[in-house]
């Protein structure tokens, strides 16, 4: 991009402006006199040819986007600072609408060679519940034309496709939200704002058909219990819950409501936002690594009730810690480990028999580092004591290198993503995801070690690959998941972004691929079974390994032989035990839609619901509107599930079977003389039929007047 000097380079953009508001003290006047002084040329439009998701046809700023204030998000979408500033592009877009001038679009440019290809960015649009448009900047064309240098960057553009002002790096929600008023203002002033309409299409239409209950199913881990009996329990991280079930598949419970949230309580009251690891304490005590919302649940499988440990559900920034409980807050926790060690006071145990103390190991991929929580009061590491409660950084400068070091805080991990604990070893092994590489932290004395991947410069996050081998000549892609074997001799990985499962002898640091049966016949792309898999576990007997098959949406059981290569590959179909009575009391007024039908394997159905008011009617200003969608049982699943905009509620449903689908509407609605609560059920019955479609589209309209309610 043309510039005049360095000075208005737009990489200086915001720190010009900044300056400027300084130098006035007001800062919607130093505002319009920057916008005033522009002279940025217009950026080039969006090249042909590129794959779009969440709209109909490729946008331009020629055409869709003329009029418009536009913020362009460079992202990749393996990247934890990325994924940190959806939640503020989400507000901000809340806050802005199309109408009001704002168009928000997600330019990806990819890092790994996996997230140049479409299909994958389509998954991580849908997984992140990314709903602005997206393009594939497969060749980073774009990035180039913007001269962007660092993943995440904002571009804020007026109406004509004149930058405005670059911030780099996350935490510039206000800032964002600042400017995008300040030129809406501006630009509003001048005629150049257009309120006209982007055409949109949700790229959950785009989920498979017979994808079944799971929805980017992100890790699995597995307790026997005291009746021998082996459970497992996954994190369904798109539906936003947790799932307890036998290891034939059947469930047991689902813990959350699937509605995107933070709040303890009973199983069906409780929210999640996109849980990722877990681990158990014991057969009735589960912790859950509940990564968007920065903080450590508890489950009491027992009480049947979720209470939080760490992180009030805000990001946090400390990379020291030492808070106790809720108090101390977290940034993205991403997998979890229990490390059980005798009590190091000798001084109160001399007869030479400490108690064990158990420590849970966080990967804190938002910060980089490896932190702990103390479960209890545990003398450790140099004989320091730690009150029950304490949690903080106990590998990691925080800085994002790959650096190894005999020295905890000195060492550095670039996203770590996943955790095996080597209990003879009293090792943790660490899938430090951006640096492609398997790290070891020593938990007798803090050492970070290489086992396999990356590269000898602690700088370089680029030495990815597929490749067996030793050390640093082996290449992994992106990896999320680990898993230490039975015997614990031997490591298992989920290459995730190679999409293959991988060995690694822990003695010899060695890596290579596991065999695979060659007659597979289980979904995915041709060229392999998984797609993106991101946890795994090994079966209580060591002769199974349960793998969460991400962007399959499912969990696949692979058998192993005795030489660790795969015999076969099946997956872990999911069904209810019994079900229980719902006997919760309906306070709505139920409006009966007439039924749809579906082939009798199952399928999806793509609800459109239009709202309308007539004879006065309107929605009440500022006062909180709700839908939410209420399934049969925890064999369906939809996508959102609840909602505040009346505007577009587009919802995907997996239909596993005949039922009914009831959405939900607690609506504060007035004339001009009263206010008039309006809350009511849209339901909907669904038929199985054979030889009908897979997929089903229903467009509902709903019609409110004072007095009554329609639908049709």
């Amino acid at each position: 991009m043309d510039s005049d000097s360095e000075d208005d380079m737009l990489h200086y953009s915001h720190q010009k402006l900044s300056s400027l508001i300084r130098q006035k003290g007001n800062k919607n006047a130093a505002i319009k006199e920057y916008l005033e002084n522009l002279n940025y040329h217009p950026i080039k439009d969006f090249a042909s040819g590129l794959e779009w998701f969440n709209v109909s046809e490729p946008l331009s700023f020629s055409k869709h986007l003329k009029g418009k204030i536009v913020v362009l998000d460079f992202f990749t979408y393996c990247c934890i600072n990325c994924m940190h500033i959806i939640p503020d592009l989400r507000e901000v877009e809340k806050e802005f609408s199309v109408e009001d001038g704002l168009v928000v679009i997600g330019v990806h440019s990819a890092k790994f060679e996996n997230e140049k290809v479409s299909s994958n960015i389509l998954a991580a649009v849908q997984r992140y519940n990314i709903t602005h448009p997206v393009v594939n900047d497969f060749n980073s064309q774009m990035w180039k034309n913007c001269e962007v240098s660092c993943w995440p960057t904002l571009l804020i553009l007026g109406p004509n496709a004149n930058p405005i002002v670059m911030l780099m790096g996350e935490g510039h929600k206000e800032n964002l939200r600042t400017y995008i008023r300040a030129a809406l203002e501006y630009y509003k002033e001048k005629n150049q704002i257009s309120d006209h309409q982007i055409p949109f299409k949700s790229a959950y239409h785009l989920l498979p058909d017979l994808k079944g209950p799971l929805l980017f199913p992100g890790k699995i881990t597995n307790f026997v219990t005291k009746n021998q009996e082996e459970i497992l329990a996954i994190s369904d991280t798109g539906n936003n819950r947790i799932l307890i079930l036998k290891s034939d598949g059947t469930i047991l419970h689902q813990v959350g409501s699937g509605e995107i949230g933070f709040r303890d309580g009973s199983f069906t009251q409780c929210e999640f936002n996109a849980p990722q690891g877990l681990v158990f304490q014991n057969e009735n005590t589960l912790f859950v690594a509940d990564t968007e919302n920065h903080a450590i649940r508890k489950i009491d499988l027992a009480k049947k009730t979720v209470e939080s440990v760490v992180g009030s559900g805000v990001q946090g920034h400390d990379r020291v810690g030492g808070k106790q409980w809720t108090q101390q807050v977290i940034s993205s926790p991403w997998d979890l480990c229990i490390f059980r060690t005798p009590d190091m006071d000798m001084s109160f145990y001399p007869e030479g028999n400490p108690p064990i103390r158990e420590i849970l190991i966080i990967a804190m991929a938002g910060t980089h580092q490896i932190w702990a929580l103390f479960l209890e009061n545990t003398v450790w590491w140099k004989c320091k004591k730690y009150t029950a409660g304490t949690c903080l950084s106990i590998a990691g400068s925080g800085r994002e290198e790959n650096k190894n070091n005999a020295y905890p805080h000195a060492a550095g991990f670039a996203q770590p993503s996943g955790l095996a604990l080597c209990s003879k070893n009293k090792e943790v092994y660490i899938a430090d995801s951006e640096s492609s590489s398997v790290r070891r932290l020593s938990l007798v004395d803090g050492k970070v070690m290489p086992v396999v991947g990356g590269d000898r410069n602690p700088n370089n996050l680029f030495a990815f690959g597929d490749k067996d081998g030793t050390l640093f000549d082996a290449k992994l892609q992106h990896l999320l998941g680990l898993a230490m074997s039975k015997d614990e001799d031997l490591l298992f990985v989920a290459d995730t972004y190679n999409h293959k499962l991988k060995k690694v002898k822990i003695v010899e640091n060695s890596v290579s691929t596991v065999t695979l049966p060659a007659s597979d016949t289980t979904d995915g792309a041709k060229n392999h079974p998984f797609s993106e898999p991101a946890g795994l576990c090994v079966s209580s007997d060591g002769r199974k390994i349960y793998l969460a098959d991400t962007n399959n949406h499912c969990v696949k059981v692979l058998t192993l032989g005795s030489d660790y290569s795969v015999k076969s590959i099946n997956k872990l179909n999911l069904n209810l035990g019994e079900k229980t009575a719902n006997d919760e009391e309906i306070k709505h007024q139920i409006l009966e839609y007439p039924s749809l039908t579906i082939n009798n394997q199952g399928g999806k159905v793509i609800f459109s619901l239009n709202i309308e008011f007539a004879n006065g009617l309107k929605l009440t200003e500022e006062a909180p509107q709700k839908w939410s969608v209420k399934l049969p049982d925890v064999t369906w699943s939809c996508v959102p599930s609840s909602g505040d905009n009346l505007k577009n509620i587009d919802v995907v449903v997996s239909v596993p079977n005949r039922g009914q689908i009831d959405f939900v509407f607690d609506l504060v609605t007035c004339t001009v003389e009263t206010c008039l609560p309006k809350s009511f059920i849209v339901r909907v019955p669904i038929d199985l039929k054979s030889n009908v479609s897979t997929s089903v589209n229903a467009n509902i309209k709903v019609v409110l007047d004072p007095n009554n309610i329609q639908v049709n």
